[in-house]
């Protein structure tokens, strides 16, 4: 598989604008860990293996045990290995990524608004927006993994 363009060098404006939105989620208080987390989990729902790789490079440089990391794809059957805040933001994440079968039903609405506060779950929503959007800039334009771009 080779990549089908360079959206970083044909479209450089709409990466920096990409950028500023991660520049934005970076600082507004979520903890980087929980943001990560959901990033793995979309990436895993949307199938990109460039952000799949990214982000668990990321989450074990972070400290994420092998463990933890191959329970996030069954974090709701992995008991207490994740803390309430990411079984929150997890569901969240899962919920609003397939907007298009879930529609946001107000139980789950109801269950991350009883975690997050208002400016959180609106912060956590761009942040799975975004990684949404990378998604699709990575699988569309066939970005190779780290890993598959070394062992070549």
């Amino acid at each position: 598989m080779s990549q089908r363009i360079d959206y970083n060098k044909t479209s450089p404006a709409g990466v920096k604008a990409l950028g500023s939105v991660y520049a934005y989620i970076a600082q507004c208080g979520l903890e980087n860990t929980l943001v990560e987390l959901v990033n793995l989990r979309v990436s895993q729902i949307n199938g990109c293996a460039f952000c799949l790789d990214m982000h668990t490079r990321f989450l074990l440089k972070k400290g994420l045990t092998p463990v933890k990391l191959a329970l996030v794809q069954v974090w709701d059957e992995a008991g207490d290995v994740f803390t309430e805040r990411e079984k929150a933001a997890l569901a969240w994440a899962e919920i609003v990524t397939r907007v298009s079968e879930t529609h946001v039903p107000d139980a789950a609405f109801k269950a991350a608004s009883a975690v997050f506060g208002d400016k959180e779950l609106a912060d956590l929503t761009m942040a799975i927006g975004l990684i949404n959007a990378y998604n699709r800039l990575a699988i569309s334009f066939r970005n190779v993994p780290q890993e598959a771009a070394t062992s070549n």
